[in-house]
């Protein structure tokens, strides 16, 4: 009888302990839904939600850190014709994007609608010096009135330039450069952000994801339109992905990212490069590349970012892209990277490096929230020869010179990373530990009791015989 009650006993052991497994082998695809279902619904944005709190919120201080092209034999280009030769300087530090979004309304199409207001603030600790330190830069007004106007005027520029005492080149402080300066030629305030302070950004329309959580924070309009009017070609005017501060969640890595950036004016791709450990937290590094700013004969989707040929040299320049139809500058990255070699040997003192001036974002993949970011874009002005300049006619060649490079970055604090790991990350890992457990635990169960089992019933039987 006792023989007996322990079969049954090791029986029934083998059958909870199977239960239990299934229960954890159930567990995993339950669960699946279960995160999936509270990471989409955290996802929306909406007021009560965890995207609602970050995207409304100015929180994560943001900043935007310039480096200068001090140009170091002025009189040389003007006199000769040298090449200008640049040395950096810099980080000059401000904290931007500090103000909450502003004039937030939710649409009944699903979409959300705001502004973002734009400032700076001067950071003395994180730069190497102050906002009055000096800088020989080239002369905006002239550089602009070059670019922009027929060589048939360079006459009368000429005669506004020497009149003026200006030159190709002038001496500014990073505060004048940067924010604004009285231009004796323009006889207006100029600078390389003229106007900031106090200005906005959009006003932008945003899907909240709430009907299609994949269109989370992907822009439906900006400035009132869904499409760019800045390069004539609906394939360059179109307006791609979100603004870079989230993307949909459940990211998959061999799907690259859009954004958009209002800097640039226009929309980038990236690429996954890396799985990488920020503060505990895993995140999907995406960066730019190469063929982002890379000439229409390597990338032809790019011809219609080609504006000017004789610039260009028919537009087989890469690296660099005139974006004047928007801002009267040209972009790149900074040093030229990825650029074409001539760039940096008509400009002497560029330095690429990769690792110091890719554009890349770590975005968090379950929940899609760009947690730690680098956007780094050079800005350059355009001269090149002219007879009836003075200032120019001593000038060989078209000549893409860099002012300034910016790195706008922000990264999460370490407060916010363990309540990002705490709310979120620790509750998938418990659930994971609870679903391995069960599924282990029972699998433990069954086996040695289904083997106590057959070693009872042997041994009982041998018995009996």
């Amino acid at each position: 009888m006792g023989c007996f009650s322990i079969k049954c006993g090791l029986l029934a052991g083998s059958v909870f302990g199977a239960v239990i497994a299934i229960l954890g082998g159930i567990l995993i695809p339950v669960g699946d839904m279960i995160i999936e279902r509270t990471v989409k619904k955290e996802a929306v944005i909406e007021p009560g939600t965890t995207a609602y709190d970050n995207w409304a919120a100015s929180e994560i201080a943001i900043y935007r850190q310039f480096w200068f092209f001090d140009v170091k034999n002025p009189q040389q280009v003007v006199q000769e014709g040298a090449f200008p030769e640049v040395q950096e300087k810099g980080p000059y530090t401000y904290k931007t994007r500090y103000l909450p979004k502003a004039n937030v309304t939710f649409n009944p199409n699903n979409t959300a609608s705001f502004v973002l207001p734009i400032g700076a603030i001067f950071e003395p600790s994180m730069s190497v010096g102050q906002e009055e330190d000096t800088v020989t830069s080239l002369n905006l007004a002239v550089a602009g009135a070059y670019s922009l106007l027929p060589p048939a005027s360079h006459i009368l520029l000429d005669m506004v330039i020497n009149s003026t005492n200006s030159s190709l080149f002038q001496h500014r402080t990073v505060k004048e450069l940067l924010w604004g300066y009285h231009d004796p030629i323009l006889k207006d305030t100029i600078g390389l952000f003229s106007p900031y302070n106090g200005t906005i950004d959009g006003p932008y329309n945003v899907f909240t994801g709430k009907d299609d959580i994949s269109k989370v924070s992907v822009i439906d309009r900006w400035r009132g339109e869904t499409k760019l009017s800045f390069w004539n070609d609906t394939y360059c005017d179109m307006i791609n992905g979100t603004d870079g501060s989230s993307f949909a969640p459940f990211m998959d890595k061999d799907v690259p990212i859009y954004f958009f950036s209002s800097d640039i004016c226009r929309s980038v791709s990236a690429n996954y490069e890396a799985t990488m450990n920020l503060k505990g937290i895993e995140v999907y590094r995406y960066s730019l590349l190469p063929s982002t700013l890379a000439s229409p004969v390597e990338n032809p989707d790019n011809k219609c970012f080609c504006r000017n040929y004789e610039t260009t040299k028919n537009c087989t320049l890469a690296g660099a892209l005139d974006i004047s139809s928007c801002r009267p500058i040209v972009i790149s990255l900074p040093h030229f990277l990825h650029g074409s070699e001539y760039l940096r040997e008509v400009v002497l003192g560029l330095h690429p490096d990769e690792e110091h001036h890719k554009t890349f974002l770590d975005v968090e993949p379950i929940t899609g929230f760009t947690l730690n970011f680098a956007k780094r874009i050079q800005i350059n002005m355009m001269y090149g020869p002219a007879k009836h300049i003075t200032v120019l006619n001593k000038v060989k060649d078209h000549t893409v010179l860099p002012l300034a490079w910016m790195n706008e970055t922000a990264t999460l604090d370490d407060k916010t990373a363990d309540m990002f790991k705490r709310e979120l990350l620790s509750r998938l890992d418990m659930l994971e530990i609870v679903q391995q457990v069960l599924l282990i635990a029972g699998v433990i169960i069954f086996l040695v009791c289904l083997i106590a089992f057959f070693c009872v019933r042997r041994k009982s039987k041998a018995n009996l015989g």
